[in-house]
C-alpha cells in the first residue's frame, strides 16, 4: 500500500483524499446525466450548489458519528479528530448527513425529493466503491485476522497494521468494494424501470444494508453498541424501514395516472 501520492515538505497529498475527489467528480457527471434523462428542472450550476450542501454535511456527520462512538479515545486526543487520513469516516453518519443535505437542497431548488434521490443514489453507491479503493491504499476499514490465502498483511504504519501487526487480515474494504459495484449494477439496470418515485432509493438502501451487514461480520474496526456492531443495527433498521415502505407503497409499480 502506498497511502501518500505526493509529499511536498510538510504537505502530503494522499490517495485516500484523491479517491474521494474522483468519487465526487464521477458522481457529479453521473448525477447530471440522470437529472437530464429524468428531465428534472436542475442545471449544472444547481447541481454544484447541491454538492456544496451535501458533501460538507456528509463529511461532517460521517466524522461526528465515528468520533461519538470512539469518544473515549478522542477525548484524550482531541487533535486526532481533525486527522481524517488516520481513518474514521462512518458511512451511516455520512448517509444521514447526505440525506439531510439532499432534503435541504431539494427545498432550496424547489424540486421533488424522491425523483432527485433516485437520480442520485447510483452515483452514491459508485462513489462508495471508489472510496473503498482509498481505504485499501490507506489501510483502514480493515478486516479481522484470517488464514485464508487472500489475507493481507498491512504495513505497520497503517491503521490495520497498528491494530493487528504482522497478521494477515480480511480485505474487508475490497469485499465491500465488490458488493457496492454489484448494487450499482442493479441500480443502473433498474433505473429506467417505470416505477414510482423513491423505488430506486429504497433498493439502494436495502441493497447496501445487505452488503454492509455481511461485510461488517469480518470488520476489525467496527463501532459497537454494547455487544452488537453498530453497523448491524443501522443496516437492519435501514433495510426494514425502506423494505416496509417499498412493500406498502408498491414502489415497483408505475405511478397511477391522473385523469385530465
Amino acid at each position: 500500500m502506498h497511502p501518500v501520492l505526493v509529499k511536498l515538505g510538510p504537505l502530503e497529498i494522499r490517495y485516500y483524499g484523491l479517491m474521494y475527489v474522483i468519487a465526487f467528480v464521477v458522481g457529479f457527471f453521473l448525477i447530471r446525466a440522470e437529472v437530464r434523462r429524468r428531465e428534472l428542472p436542475l442545471k449544472s450550476e444547481d447541481l454544484l450548489d447541491l454538492f456544496l450542501v451535501i458533501i460538507p454535511l456528509g463529511l461532517l456527520f460521517a466524522r461526528a458519528y465515528y468520533v461519538a462512538f470512539r469518544w473515549d479515545v478522542y477525548r484524550a486526543q482531541p487533535g486526532e479528530i481533525f486527522k481524517l487520513w488516520h481513518g474514521g469516516l462512518a458511512i451511516h453518519g455520512g448517509l444521514l448527513g447526505g440525506a439531510l443535505g439532499l432534503w435541504l437542497g431539494a427545498r432550496w431548488k424547489k424540486v421533488r425529493l424522491w425523483p432527485l434521490a433516485d437520480a442520485v443514489v447510483p452515483a452514491v453507491i459508485l462513489g462508495q466503491a471508489i472510496g473503498r479503493v482509498g481505504n485499501f491504499l490507506n489501510g483502514d476499514a480493515f478486516g479481522t485476522p484470517t488464514s485464508l490465502p487472500w489475507g493481507i498483511v498491512f504495513p505497520p504504519t497503517s491503521p490495520a497494521g497498528q491494530a493487528y501487526p504482522g497478521q494477515p487480515l480480511h480485505p474487508a474494504m475490497l469485499y465491500e468494494l465488490l458488493g457496492n459495484l454489484i448494487v450499482f449494477g442493479v441500480l443502473w439496470w433498474l433505473r429506467k424501470r417505470p416505477a414510482q418515485p423513491g423505488f430506486l432509493t429504497a433498493v439502494y438502501f436495502m441493497g447496501y444494508s445487505v452488503v454492509r451487514g455481511l461485510v461488517s461480520c469480518v470488520r476489525g474496526d467496527s463501532l459497537w453498541l454494547g455487544p452488537i456492531r453498530a453497523a448491524h443495527v443501522a443496516s437492519l433498521l435501514l433495510f426494514l424501514g425502506f423494505g416496509l415502505w417499498l412493500w406498502r407503497a408498491r414502489l415497483w409499480q408505475p405511478a397511477p395516472r391522473t385523469e385530465s
